[in-house]
């Protein structure tokens, strides 16, 4: 009796001092968290509690407003801000073994002397080979504070003995361009994977040593790209803009319309320009997009982009956990909101006052939707409403907004390589473990053999011993042999295995120059700028 007596005398104070904090809901809220706390009949954990609210919170809003703990705001912004602490090595896990593909130039790990091929099956004494731990618990003790100490015990291939490292950690560069390189004799290729931190500074460097190479022309490939950083792709933008051209403007329920312009100092303001998007191209990535498209300034190829056009704030909260709140929606300067449809939960209730979360559902299926629709292979399966219908800012061309960013010219998905033997051999790693077993037999011999990569990309070819490997390692993994399936998509097994072996012996740059001679977006853009498509679509002079 007097527990609960004290309890009243705490909630009647906790109602006091809400009166004086928040609304009517906010009081609500507490009195409730306050009273389960400390009346149900078993001990809850609080911090669970307030969580599964703050979760259960947001699901009723947008698909983009999210919570994440305090392990997962680290995890994701270490992509975005450019670099994390550790030892410094680009790496697969191989049965069991992690196999070192390569150093990170100048790291630490190169500086004390561990090579590509290297297999690291110790870290201070602990076996992390052939014990199945996770990849997430290998990474954790692979990587720590800047200047901590690390002992690592590898085997090398021609080496009997094992062989011991000790690693200083340091600040490790997570790079937003995955290649960059002279696609034509003036055209260059620049591959962008993300909006982090660096992007602008990475992007930058590479535009003027392409530039000195003599690059007129610029193919900017955003495939795949799923955003990152509004700065970055203001930035991005501002490289091919005039001063005072409009690049972006939010605006929302209480965040007033913040507008971006560009400054007039960009490095590629003039040239022809083509940006390649596909429908995983997203948030920063349609910024940079429909600023480009909407002042005519270049030509999109690809397929319709994914369509997110909402702004979201992080809030930090005490114990290193985040909320990213939408505050916003992000405007092209033609004035289009490319964020494809999506209808709040909170406001589709059921007849027992539970939300209907189908809508929500239908968003996250969105891509599939398309898929059966038709519209991977036929723009004709496209429609907008003419409600959504703006004019670009120079030659007035028609555009559309709320459903992502459609190219000046649609390139379908390829699908006549693809089979479901080969979608097998990459389910099953067996592409990868045969490309790693290959290197390490004939690293020596191939890197004498090809010592500059255009040496490799033009004579180096998948043979048939190599494909019978192959072949062998899928029938140990019971994959059926299917020789239609196998002849359908043979080019395509062929391409994968060399710009996989480029990769290893080179870097992502190299795996790029391989794989873009089969990249129908890429063969699309160099027939766009070699013939008068360009000129007829913007009224050019070349």
């Amino acid at each position: 009796m007097r527990k609960i007596f004290c309890f009243l005398i705490a909630l009647c104070a906790v109602m006091a001092q809400a009166q004086n904090f928040g609304t009517d809901a906010l009081r609500k809220l507490q009195m409730a968290e306050f009273a389960i706390t400390n009346l149900y009949v078993d001990k809850v954990d609080e911090n669970k509690l307030v969580e599964e609210a703050i979760i259960k919170m947001l699901a009723q809003l947008d698909p983009h407003s999210t919570y994440s703990d305090a392990e997962e705001v680290k995890k994701m912004n270490e992509p975005l801000q450019g670099n994390f602490e550790g030892i410094g090595v680009q790496f697969q896990m191989i049965e069991d073994t992690l196999l070192v593909i390569q150093p990170v130039s100048n790291g630490p790990s190169e500086k004390v002397g561990i090579l590509a091929g290297d297999r690291i099956i110790a870290v201070n004494d602990t076996a992390i080979a052939g014990v199945k731990m996770s990849t997430e618990d290998i990474m954790g003790r692979l990587r720590g504070p800047k200047d901590s100490k690390v002992n690592l015990t590898i085997i090398r291939h021609g080496v009997k003995d094992p062989l011991l490292f000790t690693v200083q950690r340091d600040k490790i560069p997570i790079l937003s361009l995955d290649a960059s390189y002279m696609i034509a004799p003036q055209t260059g290729y620049i591959r962008i994977n993300r909006f982090g931190a660096t992007t602008a500074e990475e992007f930058t460097t590479a535009l003027k040593e392409l530039q000195k190479k003599g690059m007129k022309d610029l193919i900017l490939d955003l495939q795949g790209n799923g955003g990152g950083y509004l700065n970055a792709a203001i930035d991005l933008a501002n490289e091919f803009l005039e001063q005072k051209e409009l690049i972006v403007y939010t605006e929302g329920r209480t965040a007033q319309r913040s507008e971006f312009f560009a400054k007039g100092n960009g490095n590629f303001r003039k040239g022809r320009l083509v940006v390649l998007v596909d429908e995983f191209s997203a948030s920063a990535s349609e910024i940079v997009t429909g600023a480009v498209q909407d002042w005519d300034r270049g030509v999109v190829v690809g397929r319709r982009s994914f369509g997110k056009g909402l702004v979201q704030r992080p809030i930090d909260l005490p114990d290193g956990s985040m909320i990213r709140l939408t505050v916003a929606r992000y405007y092209t300067p033609a004035g289009r909101c490319i964020q494809k449809p999506y209808e709040s939960t909170a406001d589709t209730k059921l007849s027992n006052g539970k939300s209907d979360e189908s809508n929500i559902e239908k968003y996250q299926s969105d891509l599939m939707q398309r898929y059966n629709r038709g519209e991977m292979v036929s723009a004709d399966s496209i429609h907008f409403p003419d409600s959504l219908k703006s004019q670009t800012k120079k030659l007035q061309r028609t555009v559309y907004g709320g459903g992502g960013i459609m190219p000046d010219y649609f390139v379908p998905v390829d699908t006549t390589l693809y089979s479901d033997y080969h979608r097998n051999l990459v389910a099953k790693g067996v592409i990868i473990r045969l490309v790693a077993k290959f290197i390490e037999g004939n690293r020596k011999e191939l890197a004498g053999k090809y010592k500059k990569f255009d040496t490799y990309n033009q004579k180096f070819e998948v043979d048939d011993q190599l494909l019978a490997t192959l072949r062998e390692m899928a029938d140990k993994e019971k994959i059926a042999f299917n020789e239609t399936q196998y002849n359908t998509s043979l080019p395509l097994i062929k391409t994968q295995l060399k710009a996989l072996i480029a990769r290893d012996l080179w870097d992502m740059n190299e795996y790029f120059q391989v794989m873009n001679q089969a990249n129908k977006s890429v063969e699309r853009a160099l027939e766009i700028l070699n013939s008068n498509e360009y000129k007829q679509k913007l009224n050019v002079s070349i």
